[in-house]
């Protein structure tokens, strides 16, 4: 009997129980909130709706009464509207000396367009306590038995407590904003109220009012914006007699005017054995004594000021005698200005400046171009001679002949090229038929010498230069003489515009035009000819 009374419960039970429902529809997924279709959440109840074994199932309708008004959801209407309130709680301080309890002060942020709430606590410098946001921003439910339901805009009020989370809030104040939108819901705003105050905070305050060093408090604003970047400069000399090497020292002292503070550096001179330090002293304020110490505490301090530092006067620093030498040009205008100070006598104390030696020449030693030579002993890292690049192009060509009693060599013809951009000289023989000479290169491009100088010698040599060349004159070149009989027409016509520039001995017996200049000259009147 008992096995029939199981079987019929389980199969034909379930049925008798909906006889007469009229709804056997499954829950829905979807569903209009505030206007607008969303998905419902994960608690959905059975088969018509009936609620499923230990479900709660939250109201669909708002808390918010209808009336008129606009139709549209509140996530538009209220969008960027949030109610702020000032609160307070009471944090308990266990296995502490100074306090028991802290009273620690937020703000409580309820947004209307989704009913969501955030708790920040301002941060207070020097607290030693993490602040900031508290609660986040999301949907917070009420307090057991009601974990059901969410806070909103009803639940809170000035002057009455809240539970968030297990903490205790007390609403003290709200803003303008706020207090006319709870008005207008017809709630009835209580009046605002204090906080209580903090005992660690008021013990604080009364050990800040008595500091161990009191300073007058000065306003120094104004003093930077009138004089930022501007700098009093003094060469001292530190007057080192009382140590074991009595040597003076050469110092730079820095008086800043924008905060009253002192900076030296030390002027290391070459090859004098010392170590190159960064500062003499750091920027700061100098004190004129040393700091002494009263029954563990530091009295009042008196430090260098501009009015102190003179030229002819001394600085304590630091238990170091300096003498104030000399001072730059703006130091000056500013003593005259300000203090109408006159007199800046220097105070010598720089030894003369010993005569630099005189450097000679060694003599030419045969290895390459004197000016190459000349190079090596000037740098470690010989540079070529410089050239003027204006007048790579500036040629005088002649016609000469060879000076000579040997009749064959008197019918050779020749071709002189002065180059004048480095006063280098080329001679070329035009190859003759059935002559017995072979014509070509006769002399490699370079500087020539005049004749009767030695080879090695400390004196620098002197070279043939473009007065040397005229139409008429003889040229030693190489041993071998040679007159120059025509030259091309370029190298006429440019004689004739640089005619004013041939000197007198130059131009006598002489028909054609001549040139006498260097390369000084040449590079001025190529300048000008190019302007």
């Amino acid at each position: 009997m008992t096995h029939i009374t199981v079987f019929f419960q389980r199969c034909f039970l379930p049925y008798v129980s909906q006889l007469g429902r009229e709804r056997f529809h499954k829950s829905q997924h979807f569903d209009y909130s505030n206007g607008v279709p969303m998905m419902v959440g994960s608690e959905k109840p059975g088969i018509g709706g009936d609620v499923l074994v230990g479900q709660k199932i939250k109201p669909i309708h708002s808390v918010y009464p209808k009336g008129q008004g606009s139709d549209l959801p509140s996530w538009v209407a209220f969008d960027k509207q949030a109610l702020c309130f000032e609160a307070y709680f009471q944090e308990a301080v266990p296995e502490a000396q100074d306090e028991k309890h802290r009273i620690r002060k937020c703000n409580i942020y309820f947004f209307l367009e989704d009913d969501t709430v955030q708790v920040v606590e301002p941060a207070y410098k020097n607290s030693g306590i993490p602040q900031g946001t508290l609660i986040r921003r999301h949907r917070i439910p009420l307090p057991p038995p009601d974990d059901d339901q969410f806070y909103n805009v009803f639940h809170f009020n000035i002057n009455q407590q809240m539970v968030l989370y297990s903490r205790t809030f007390t609403v003290t104040n709200c803003d303008c904003f706020t207090k006319n939108f709870l008005t207008r819901l017809g709630v009835h705003v209580n009046d605002p109220t204090t906080a209580p105050e903090d005992p660690y905070t008021n013990l604080r305050q009364q050990k800040n009012m008595n500091p161990f060093r009191p300073y007058e408090k000065r306003d120094t604003l104004k003093q930077f914006l009138e004089l930022d970047c501007k700098v009093l400069r003094f060469y001292c000399l530190w007057d080192n007699t009382e140590s074991t090497i009595r040597e003076p020292r050469q110092l730079i002292l820095h008086y800043y005017l924008a905060d009253d503070t002192i900076e030296i550096l030390e002027v290391v001179p070459p090859n004098s054995g010392r170590d190159r330090v960064p500062k003499f002293l750091r920027r700061s304020k100098l004190p004129k004594v040393k700091q002494c110490i009263v029954l563990f505490r530091a009295v009042q301090e008196e430090f260098y000021k501009d009015c102190d530092l003179i030229v002819g006067g001394e600085v304590n620093v630091l238990g170091r005698r300096v003498i104030l030498a000399d001072c730059d040009n703006f130091t000056k205008d500013y003593y005259r200005s300000k203090y109408g100070i006159e007199d800046f006598t220097p105070v010598h104390y720089k030894a003369p400046v010993a005569p630099k030696p005189r450097r000679f020449v060694p003599p030419y030693n045969g290895f390459g171009s004197e000016e190459d030579s000349l190079s090596s002993c000037l740098s470690l890292q010989p540079k070529p001679p410089y050239t003027l690049k204006y007048l790579c192009l500036n040629v005088l060509i002649f016609r000469a002949k060879m000076v000579t009693a040997n009749p064959v060599d008197r019918a050779r013809v020749f071709i002189i090229s002065f180059y004048l951009s480095d006063d280098s000289i080329s001679v070329f023989e035009r190859p003759q038929r059935n002559s017995g000479v072979i014509g070509g290169k006769f002399l490699e491009r370079g500087r020539v010498k005049k004749p009767g100088q030695a080879v090695f010698k400390s004196e620098p040599s002197e070279y043939f230069k473009a007065q040397d060349l005229y139409v008429g004159a003889t040229l030693c070149l190489n041993n071998k003489n040679f007159q120059l009989l025509h030259a091309d027409e370029y190298t006429l016509s440019y004689m004739e515009k640089h005619d004013e520039e041939v000197g007198k001995d130059t131009k006598e017996g002489c028909s054609f035009p001549m040139v006498g200049f260097s390369i000084t000259s040449l590079f001025s009147m190529v300048i000008s000819i190019a302007g």
